[in-house]
């Protein structure tokens, strides 16, 4: 065979043991399979203006660079991050410090007839 006529084994426009575009490939064996890796997700977190919660939505980024498995330790962080800022707003502000008592001063002593 001349290189211009191709073979059996090569389709036309390809070179020998080149495979061609159109051509299926055979899929991998069972098993051989390896899941994606980690992948942001792109998800846009919006500042709220209160630090304390803006600080627990930027902890998600943190399960952008994890597997899937390790998204839930992040998930129950920020969980538990922001129902105790909740939890806080429902006790409202602490009482003001009421000024401790002077003490009265007798002057009955000092008090000549």
């Amino acid at each position: 065979m001349s290189d211009s006529t191709p073979g059996p084994d090569t389709a036309a426009g390809t070179a020998p043991g080149e495979m061609p575009q159109d051509v299926p490939q055979e899929p991998s064996p069972a098993g051989a399979h390896e899941p994606a890796g980690p992948a942001p997700l792109g998800v846009v977190r919006t500042p709220t203006g209160h630090a304390e919660v803006d600080a627990r939505l930027e902890r998600l980024a943190d399960a952008d660079h994890l597997t899937a498995d390790g998204h839930v330790e992040v998930y129950e962080d920020v969980h538990r991050g922001l129902r105790a800022s909740l939890t806080a707003l429902d006790a409202g502000p602490a009482p003001a410090p009421v000024p401790a008592p002077t003490p009265s001063y007798n002057n009955s002593y000092n008090n000549r007839s």
